[in-house]
């Protein structure tokens, strides 16, 4: 791999491994569903004007839009609002050994005794960091993060769908857009559900919350995205696809540079279990797992 190329994907995880510790200084200003329809309002005004949909993508893109939009995002967020980041962005990455156990019941993939180790070594991760003395009163909001990885792995098994056998992927950049075309409304309906505050929150002299918001739309998204197809039609997925080993520990590193967040034995050791993993199932058979970024983008 070129230095340049090496340059630009570290760059890449650096930006997604910084979405969920800007996320969280994000909720100082704005409650967690009003900063995700902001932020896929704005993908959607910098992506959906200049990526035409497929007519026959419409329900596709739709069902994503419920899945990895409202589904994902949303239980994603409302968790992480009493979850440390760093746990999070290491609880995000069983949506790996999910996508695995999905494309052995629908694809007839078998899982193969490697990666069984590997899912059996990530799960046992998920329970050493749930033990967490400071998660106790927070399970509900552990959970809705897993459940969050599990719509992820369910929509990343989708667009595996859509490419068809053999067949290429659809546009990344056409699918973003689109899913939050129709994700905004839906996030916008919840946060006038269950949240309160919105208008204070907007018209608050805090440039917090819109940084978060435009940092997730630009960075995470149209950056990152856009440098991450880039990379997987110029190499391998056996290149790229271990560096993405790094973003959890981008995420714990930014929850303790940008939050103070502190790095326990629990942690340590459940992250080293989740991400050893992980490594198995990505590196010994990485065509199973689909060329998208992790949950936290």
């Amino acid at each position: 791999m070129k230095a340049t190329d090496a340059a630009i994907l570290a760059l890449v995880i650096l930006l997604w491994g910084g979405s969920l510790p800007v996320a969280k200084i994000g909720f100082e200003v704005f409650p967690p569903l009003l900063l995700m329809t902001l932020r896929f309002g704005l993908v959607a005004v910098a992506l959906a004007p200049f990526y035409r949909m497929p007519r026959e993508r419409l329900k596709d893109v739709l069902l994503l839009s419920v899945v990895l939009g409202s589904l994902h995002f949303g239980c994603m967020f409302y968790g992480l609002q009493e979850v440390e980041a760093g746990t999070a962005s290491l609880l995000t990455q069983v949506q790996v050994p999910f996508s695995a156990m999905l494309a052995a019941l629908f694809l007839n993939d078998p899982i193969g005794w490697r990666r069984a180790g590997g899912m059996v070594v990530a799960f046992a991760g998920v329970v050493v960091i749930g033990g967490e003395p400071n998660l106790g009163d927070s399970l509900l909001h552990v959970g809705l993060i897993l459940l969050a990885a599990l719509a992820w792995a369910f929509g990343a098994f989708h667009v595996k769908r859509m490419s068809g056998p053999g067949g290429q992927p659809p546009n990344g950049h056409m699918l973003n857009g689109w899913i939050a075309v129709f994700a905004t409304p839906q996030m916008l309906a919840l946060t006038l559900l269950v949240e309160d505050g919105q208008w204070e929150a907007l018209t608050a002299p805090d440039w917090r919350g819109w940084f978060a918001a435009a940092y997730m739309a630009v960075a995470v998204v149209i950056i990152g995205y856009g440098q991450w197809y880039r990379m997987l039609a110029r190499y391998t997925l056996n290149q790229v696809m271990p560096v993405m080993l790094l973003v959890p520990v981008m995420g714990v590193v930014g929850g303790i540079l940008l939050l103070g967040e502190p790095l326990t034995w629990r942690v340590l050791i459940g992250g080293a279990l989740v991400i050893t993993g992980v490594a198995v199932i990505l590196i010994r058979r990485p065509r199973t797992t689909l060329p998208m970024p992790t949950s936290t983008s």
